[in-house]
């Protein structure tokens, strides 16, 4: 394992450990970056008046590590996108400069600060957040470090939005391609139109990652052509499943209402009148929750015990089953550069029992056949670049250590040139990826 792989596995370690730290509370953010301007569209022509990835402010300070300012310069971008229901909005990404680099190669690192408050984006720790919620975009900081040495230029979009938006993950996906857009624009950056880019992610990272490999061959071709393939691991494919999976475990069960509270932010519903008045309770306490209020602070929650009797199904409810459908990986199109997919299926290390007919065993989080299925897929419709790794024994913190320096070294090997591995024809049959469909209320 070269250098870089060494320093990224280890970046990953400390990131893992910040995820699973337990908190009972959402922590307080720094008054400083809770009120930064930077992040509002004040401009006087409507943001619809500007093509997706324009530039709208730009701003270059310090890259902050922990709240401690080091000599990295950073360049932070305002620039147009689009959210889950196709309106114009404003995102934000952050670009770090490779030592020694030219311009011509960089890498979209897509994090998995997985949270409901924004102030818990990537950009926010580097522009110096210290809050608990913002440990694992500090930790991730160090993802820079191995890219960096290698001469890329480095672009962290905060993929959530500024509202945002966890688990929605077409939003993600506009989100990233337009921040390489932006990053490719701006003179502050060194990166142009001719710029290669790869992208990786895993676990919320890895949602962005796929998301926006699937949409840029028609949201944004002027990107896909400059794309030499994405790396990922520990995949959320269909989150009906998935939400069905992680029931009743003991570590992720309080993935359920964020993930619900985050769709509907983006879709513009109100789940509040198919609740309980426990599920009122939770989906409360967890509206601004980062994914490290919610680890092991619900064992054995389910969506029964969060809904009325009446809507023990979910999908009698017609806004969530809408919602459902539009970020299940599996109707999204097909990317058209290789990809590398990883995923572990020892989720009983991590407290998920779990072994549903049609939805089997994952990591503990995400579905390992839901990710499978995926992967042939896209070998079955024109894709023949997809290398798949499945770990058995490795739950989801687990599959991200071996994931991440082989995560490295095949980006390298993208742009290098090399011809892309393939596992079609070897890859486990999976899941169905099939919409979900109504069921009727109950009394």
């Amino acid at each position: 394992m070269n250098r870089a792989a060494r320093l990224i596995a280890t970046a990953l370690a400390a990131a893992a450990i910040a995820t699973a730290a337990p908190v009972a509370t959402a922590a307080a953010t720094t008054a400083t970056t809770a009120a930064d301007p930077f992040y509002a569209y004040d401009g006087a022509a409507p943001l619809s008046s500007y093509a997706p990835g324009t530039v709208l402010k730009t701003r270059t300070l310090s890259y902050h590590l922990l709240g401690l300012a080091t000599p990295v310069r950073a360049v932070q971008l305002l620039f147009r996108t689009t959210d889950a229901q196709g309106r114009p909005s404003a995102g934000v990404t952050t670009v770090v400069r490779g030592l020694g680099g030219d311009g011509s190669r960089a890498v979209s690192y897509q994090s998995f600060y997985d949270s409901l408050n924004p102030e818990h984006a990537p950009s926010r720790a580097v522009a110096g957040d210290v809050s608990l919620g913002g440990a694992i975009a500090n930790a991730e900081a160090l993802f820079v470090v191995p890219f960096v040495l290698q001469g890329y230029d480095v672009v962290i979009p905060d993929t959530e939005g500024q509202s945002a938006d966890f688990a929605a993950g077409p939003e993600y996906g506009t989100t990233t391609l337009d921040s390489i857009r932006a990053a490719s624009a701006s003179p502050a950056t060194g990166l142009d139109g001719d710029t290669r880019f790869g992208m990786i992610g895993y676990s919320g990272g890895a949602i962005a990652t796929n998301w926006a490999a699937a949409l840029a061959p028609s949201y944004a071709p002027d990107v896909n052509r400059r794309l030499v393939g994405f790396a990922e691991g520990g995949l959320l494919v269909d989150p009906a499943h998935n939400l069905k999976y992680v029931a009743g475990g003991v570590v992720w069960p309080g993935v359920i209402p964020m993930a619900i509270t985050g769709v509907a932010r983006a879709y513009g519903f109100d789940l509040t009148p198919y609740l309980s008045d426990y599920g009122k309770e939770v989906f409360a306490k967890t509206k601004d929750a980062s994914i490290v209020n919610a680890l092991g602070q619900y064992p054995g929650l389910t969506w029964q015990k969060l809904a009325k009797p009446a809507y023990a199904d979910p999908n009698s409810i017609p806004e969530y089953l809408a919602a459902v459908n539009k970020v299940n990986l599996g109707s999204a199109p097909t990317p058209t550069v290789p990809g590398y997919i990883a995923q572990g299926n020892g989720g009983v290390l991590e407290g998920t029992f779990s072994n549903l007919p049609g939805i089997g065993t994952g990591d503990g989080v995400m579905v390992a056949g839901d990710v499978r299925a995926l992967a042939r897929q896209y070998c079955a419709t024109g894709n023949g670049a997809v290398k798949y790794q499945q770990y058995d024994l490795l739950s989801h913190l687990g599959t991200a250590v071996p994931w991440a320096p082989t995560a490295v070294l095949y980006l390298n090997d993208r742009f290098a040139g090399k011809a892309a591995p393939s596992d079609c024809g070897r890859i486990p049959a999976g899941n169905s990826l099939a919409p979900e469909r109504p069921a009727p209320a109950g009394k």
